[in-house]
């Protein structure tokens, strides 16, 4: 039964396949299904691109919900006439191809999928089952003693936070001003987002949003204080509705080691709690319990506190292989300072025997007596530990640990029942963890999918700075420094900065400036960066000195003024990726984590996906930047310099070339002296626009100085410009042009001699309003060998106005309509009065307005106006 349908049209433009996902990504997140919206865009971006791309037509994109699942179809009308039959195997193409990848996709991706076909369209589709959501169990769990009971705080402190429908604080209770150090009125009106660390992961999880809107939800984050640092909490969430009917969400949030407060109790089956004669069975009988975990972390979570409950331990951790077996990352603690927490990486072999290698169990004794044989526990104050290795079919998956504050707790015989436990549950970790590497693995490839969009989509070097930071803020991340370098003989040079709190971006540049910046290394992955660290931590011990009246030790550098909450915000882990593009290093992409946390082996290697396609877009943007530079360098070179004041004439110039970067292309001008009392002028129009066309505009108007001044008439040196022009052989172009001399004369008029050669007829503004030619045409230039021109004379009277335009000009055009000679005139008979450049204003004015699209063609108004002698 289909219970809510989205249905939408996309044009065959290349910008359709985005606001296609963006359609499938928006109508899921409304039904609340975002566990399969990275599967959904993926298969929709890949559909979409072969109608509107490869096939060129519209695509039709229909979204159907169902009670178990969602069927999504995707319609274009390109059909397939050879229909594959069942008995015959389909080649759905090699996975190398650029293209023929959707079915591929398909297959691998969706519950189930097909192709249907019909005279006019042909339609994919797809259908993603939806992902059973536990509901809040109600249990009760047995007498325990004493000695078993959760540990925590003298005062177990509860905050209770009341959230709206729009994700915004209406109520914070004392507890809450407590445990994080606002009051309720600092943060009422705010978005929860704002205080929560979430700790996201592309394709993985569910993100606070989604969480907000859950009807029950449960499990941990942070929640940053009002000094910046982030308070590890467990939640949980209870969606509720007013008398109104509006929904609401109540959290209530407990400091993470006193999780048991909220923690929904397990179910326990009757035969698993107790054994026939009343005695207390094994605890591992009941080690995971029931249900288990549906997700990876909680699993982790679980078996970490019941190998330490078994074994009688202050601390137990729980960490998983790399994937070739020479790094452990840690996944799950409990007891163990927060920095022991999360991803932090020990390596599998610490030493020779043994008992240095984490692939087979170790008992030891006093750690005092073996200093760093268990990295983990270092500064911890454990003394005795037992480690025991995960495996599954005899490869090493991870490590289970218990330790204690007291030496001497644990021998064989614990490590056999800690191993006895691994065992059991190695398979089902396992399976987990692969698990949740496919969702991650699905959720990168959408959200390269998406990068790889928006850096293709601009070549602004700026804009691509800021898009590579926004995309891994926060969802790599939590903050974000991008180094370019303009050459090999160049510094690494601090170009970008980005925080998820905006109020620590100025305190994080502050810090980044003060330090010397990473090295340029070539070699590709992420490597970590001490520096950023190190020079927060000490920051902040300067800070804490000063606050105290006490001397400042001279290793702090005076130079790095950083406030606490900025040292706390950046004192994690940093890395560096290099920016390679085409075999060199043009940048390093820097990410962090706030104190104490550490990246996790996936996200470094999404990053490094990332930042080889920001690398490419960088060295992109700035090859077009640097052709641009060269481009209008040249182009502006082909301008004339600034224009001669010419006594008792006003003149303007107005100049537009076509083309996005074009400053010059087929239309020029010029206004020079020619010798005492002359000026020559010029307006004309190369055939064509662009740099092919603004080559000959250079011969051009340089000709016409050089030769005007040695002293030829109009005729003589346009005769002469021809020739130099058809010996251009197959570069050369045709042009139209105006020339003529200009005599200002000192009864106030002045008297132009001009050629119009193949060009828009110059017209005359009378003081009466009337507009006539004011010239005869004549054949253009670059045509034909033997032009024989001739020279007008004519004559400007005072408050006369004489307009030269090019055809830009006059082909102004709307649909079927064209400006023309006549809508030229017509306007410019609007003009009389006015000064030279307000005239030039008004006719550009009335030829942008002429039609709403861009100018297609370059343009340029030359006008001169006589005002006459001003008598006192």
């Amino acid at each position: 039964m289909i219970t809510a349908r989205a249905a939408a049209t996309f044009e065959p433009v290349g910008r359709s396949v985005a606001t296609a996902r963006s359609f499938v990504r928006d109508t899921l997140q409304g039904w609340g299904h975002s566990d399969i919206i990275d599967d959904a865009v993926v298969l929709t971006s890949e559909l979409v691109t072969n109608a509107v791309v490869h096939a060129g037509t519209s695509a039709e994109v229909l979204c159907l919900r169902g009670e178990d699942h969602v069927r999504i179809e995707v319609s274009d009308r390109y059909p397939e006439r050879e229909i594959p039959l069942q008995s015959s195997a389909i080649n759905m193409g090699s996975p190398d191809r650029e293209g023929g990848r959707g079915l591929q996709l398909c297959a691998a991706l969706a519950g189930r999928w097909g192709v249907d076909y019909s005279a006019t369209h042909k339609q994919v589709w797809f259908q993603l089952d939806l992902p059973e959501r536990s509901v809040g169990t109600r249990a009760a769990g047995p007498v325990l003693p004493i000695d078993l009971l959760p540990l925590a705080d003298e005062k177990v402190r509860v905050a209770v936070v009341q959230i709206d429908k729009t994700g915004v604080v209406t109520s914070w209770n004392e507890d809450a001003e407590h445990l994080f150090g606002y009051a309720a009125e600092q943060v009422a009106g705010k978005p929860l987002t704002d205080f929560a660390a979430w700790p996201h992961t592309p394709g993985t999880s569910t993100g606070i949003a989604d969480a907000l809107q859950l009807s029950r939800w449960e499990g941990s984050y942070g929640i940053r204080d009002a000094n910046g640092r982030v308070i590890p909490v467990y939640a949980s969430h209870l969606r509720v509705r007013d008398t109104d009917g509006d929904p609401s969400t109540v959290c209530l949030l407990v400091r993470d080691h006193e999780r048991a407060v909220l923690q929904t109790p397990l179910r326990v089956p009757t035969s698993d709690t107790a054994s026939s004669d009343g005695q207390g069975s094994d605890p591992f009988e009941v080690f995971i319990g029931s249900p288990a975990p549906d997700d990876l972390d909680g699993l982790l979570q679980r078996t970490v506190e019941r190998a330490r409950d078994m074994l009688d331990g202050d601390s137990a951790f729980l960490l998983l292989a790399t994937d070739d077996e020479t790094e452990l990352e840690v996944r799950a603690s409990t007891g163990l300072p927060s920095a022991r927490q999360r991803f932090a990486r020990v390596p599998v072999e610490v030493g020779p025997g043994r008992y240095g290698s984490a692939r087979m169990p170790a008992v030891h004794e006093d750690l005092t007596q073996v200093p760093g044989a268990v990295p983990l526990l270092n500064g911890t104050g454990m003394r005795s530990v037992v480690t025991v290795p995960l495996k599954v079919e005899g490869r090493l998956t991870g490590s289970l640990g218990v330790a204690a504050e007291s030496p001497d707790r644990y021998s064989n015989e614990e490590a056999l029942r800690l191993q006895f436990a691994a065992d059991r549950i190695a398979l089902a970790v396992e399976s987990a963890r692969l698990g949740e590497l496919e969702k991650l693995r699905r959720g990168s490839l959408s959200f390269l999918v998406e990068a790889s969009d928006l850096l293709a989509g601009t070549l602004d070097r700026d804009q691509t700075l800021a898009l590579m930071a926004q995309m891994t803020v926060p969802t790599l991340a939590t903050w974000c420094a991008v180094y370019t370098i303009a050459d090999q003989a160049s510094e690494p040079y601090l170009s970008y900065v980005l925080h998820e709190d905006e109020e620590r971006i100025d305190g994080l540049k502050a810090l980044l400036s003060k330090i010397a910046p990473p090295e340029p290394v070539p070699t590709p992955g992420a490597r970590v960066w001490p520096a950023p660290a190190d020079a927060a931590h000490q920051a902040a011990l300067r800070t804490s000195m000063r606050s105290l009246g006490l001397n400042e030790p001279t290793s702090v550098s005076s130079g790095i003024g950083t406030t606490l909450a900025t040292a706390a915000a950046v004192g994690g882990e940093t890395v560096v990726l290099p920016l390679v593009a085409r075999n060199r290093v043009i940048g390093m992409l820097t990410l962090g984590k706030p104190t104490d946390e550490h990246f996790r082996q996936e996200i470094l290697e999404l990053a490094e996906d990332l930042s080889r396609r920001a690398a490419l877009a960088l060295d992109n943007a700035r090859l077009y930047s640097e052709r641009m530079a060269i481009s209008q360098s040249l182009q502006r070179s082909l301008l004339p310099p600034e224009l001669p004041d010419v006594p008792g004439v006003e003149v303007e110039v107005i100049y537009r070339a076509a083309g996005e970067g074009n400053e010059v292309g087929g239309d020029f001008y010029d206004l020079f002296p020619i010798r005492d009392g002359a000026y020559g002028f010029a307006i004309g129009d190369v055939c064509g626009t662009g740099p092919e066309a603004a080559a000959v505009t250079g011969l051009a108007r340089h000709a016409l100085r050089l030769l005007a001044r040695e002293g030829f008439g109009g005729p003589a040196v346009l005769e002469r410009l021809n020739a130099a022009i058809l010996d251009e052989g197959a570069r050369s172009r045709f042009l139209t042009l105006l020339y003529g001399e200009l005599w200002p004369q000192e009864d106030g008029s002045a008297v132009l001699k001009m050629v119009c050669a193949g060009h828009p007829l110059p017209l005359r503004l009378r003081q009466d309003g009337t507009v006539v030619p004011f010239a005869e045409p004549q054949p253009l230039l670059g045509v034909m060998d033997d032009l024989e021109l001739y020279e007008q004379t004519m004559t400007l009277d005072a408050g006369d106005v004489l307009l030269c335009v090019t055809d830009g000009i006059t082909g102004r055009r709307e649909g079927s309509r064209m400006l023309g000679d006549d809508g030229l005139a017509e306007v410019l008979s609007t003009c009389t009065g006015l000064t030279a450049g307000a005239v030039a204003a008004r006719i550009m004015r009335a030829v942008e307005r002429f039609a709403a699209d861009a100018p297609s063609d370059d343009m340029a108004i030359l006008t001169m106006r006589v005002p006459g002698l001003h008598h006192d």
